[in-house]
């Protein structure tokens, strides 16, 4: 059945069975928790002492490796993750989000899974 058709709500312990929820329902209960990769390779960036970053954990931003807010309505369940650097420094930052150190990159983007993953291409608006 078409999901925005029918969608059926769970709460504390009862259902209900909507035929045409509004469309704020839908968005948040489709969404995935899981990150898309925006690219296979991580991204050098120069940062700046004491200046806070807000790197992107979903995937969906178009300031890569950048937070732009997209995951409030395409990624609900993700946040950047936001951090200082104690020092100026060039970096690596990951940019198939799947890193064990994020938001720096771990080599994880030569492995089987990502390199076989399908990148995240941005709708033009």
């Amino acid at each position: 059945m078409n999901a925005s058709i029918c969608l059926v709500a769970v709460r504390r312990g009862w259902t209900q069975r909507l035929r045409r929820p509004s469309p704020s329902l839908v968005p948040c209960c489709l969404q995935s928790t899981q990150p898309v990769a925006a690219a296979r390779l991580p991204y050098r960036v120069k940062l700046s002492a004491g200046k806070r970053y807000a790197w992107c954990a979903c995937g969906h931003s178009k300031k890569q490796p950048f937070c732009d807010g997209a995951h409030k309505t395409k990624a609900q369940g993700l946040s950047p993750l936001r951090f200082v650097p104690e020092k100026d420094a060039t970096v690596w930052l990951c940019g198939c989000k799947y890193s064990n150190n994020p938001p720096y990159c771990d080599g994880t983007h030569k492995q089987a899974f990502v390199l076989s993953a399908t990148l995240h291409k941005h709708k033009d608006s």
